[in-house]
């Protein structure tokens, strides 16, 4: 098995688009105008959009892959 981490937004997300402006390589948009949604293949993992939140609504989770 392989994991990464990746940013997850809960639906709590204010839509203050401060993870977009610390997204480092623009994984994250804001949906409607509404919510924040990621981009998991774009994803690094780094974890400045969760620093970055103010409503601490994104977390960073270990997604796990099966290698064959």
């Amino acid at each position: 098995m392989v994991g990464r981490r990746e940013a997850v937004v809960t639906n709590d997300c204010v839509a203050c688009g401060n993870c977009v402006t610390y997204c480092p390589v623009g994984a994250i948009e804001i949906a409607y105008g509404m919510y924040a949604n990621v981009t998991s293949k774009k994803c690094i993992g780094c974890g400045r959009c969760e620093r970055a939140c103010p409503a601490d609504v994104i977390k960073m989770v270990l997604r796990t892959e099966v290698s064959v």
